[in-house]
């Protein structure tokens, strides 16, 4: 594998950070997770949107145009596409553009860097920035037919989930009490109200009509998310950005959960209840079937 560090491309054995840099003392940084389909980084404009937003709420500032930022992880992406067995006979012929690109996951990381350790932020640190590129891994074939199973949790993390830090420990930990319980995902509530997953958006649909949470401070903006509700708009299918109270969320017709890289994954049992008869509902198929078509005539 070969990533970017610091500037350079290089072998991920040859990749170094110092123990003092703040990311590894004190999670003092920010991340993206960006999809690769057919080679193209997907939804790019609005990943480095928020990635900027992200590094002013922390006071982190990294001189990248979005430029810079593209033609870094462009570059990334195509050092590590596999190449096919014809250009592996033939080392050294293959050119850019001729290497077989399929899809992928790049991880983008900022932190702010190497310094004395004190919780006061450094008045003079530079910014180590980190990007890997690995193959993607897609949800299991079954989930179309099948769903997914997910258990609710007390959302106990802080209260600036809009912040997309790397200092993960609660969703962690709140993921990993998933598993333990047999299921792939928690589903996060404050007082009463549904946030988020542990590592994904909620949508919910009531009566025919598309709900998720409204942005704020206690969940990520994500990208797939806002994707899916322009898509729901595009096509007259009725939706809107309002809270969801526990009870809604246990009523609910169907149970979505969205992140960048696994799409849209339909909820089918909750806490050990059956959510839409125990397989994907009408209204999945149909906005599942409008994010692949999206994925294929946009890349």
């Amino acid at each position: 594998m070969i990533v970017f560090l610091n500037g350079k491309f290089l072998p991920v054995e040859q990749a170094h950070v110092s123990v003092l840099d703040r990311g590894f003392i004190f999670g003092d940084g920010i991340y993206e997770v960006i999809p690769v389909y057919n080679g193209k980084l997907l939804r790019l404009a609005q990943h480095l949107d928020r990635l900027k937003k992200n590094l002013d709420a922390i006071r982190l500032n990294v001189s990248m145009s979005d430029g810079q930022w593209e033609e870094i992880l462009n570059e990334l992406v195509l050092c590590n596409a596999e190449k096919s067995d014809e250009e592996k006979g033939n080392e050294g012929a293959v050119s850019q553009g001729t290497v077989n690109l399929g899809n992928a996951c790049v991880y983008l990381q900022v932190t702010r860097g190497v310094a004395p350790r004190d919780h006061s932020l450094p008045a003079e640190a530079k910014a180590t920035v980190f990007a890997m590129c690995n193959p993607a891994v897609s949800a299991a074939p079954e989930l179309s037919e099948k769903g997914m199973t997910a258990i609710t949790l007390e959302d106990y993390r802080w209260k600036n989930c809009h912040i997309k830090s790397i200092s993960l420990l609660p969703n962690v930990l709140l993921r990993q009490q998933a598993v333990d319980s047999g299921a792939a995902e928690a589903i996060l509530i404050r007082e009463n109200v549904v946030t988020e997953g542990a590592a994904s958006n909620v949508f919910i649909v009531q009566d025919g009509t598309l709900i998720t949470p409204p942005k704020g401070p206690f969940l990520l903006p994500g990208i797939t998310r806002d994707l899916v509700l322009e898509l729901a708009s595009e096509n007259n299918i009725a939706c809107k950005e309002q809270a969801i109270k526990e009870y809604e969320l246990r009523g609910a017709d169907e149970i979505w959960l969205t992140s960048s890289m696994k799409d849209i994954l339909p909820v089918t049992s909750l806490d050990g209840k059956q959510i839409s008869k125990g397989k994907p509902g009408p209204l999945w198929h149909t906005l599942n079937g409008l994010l692949q078509s999206f994925k294929e005539n946009n890349m």
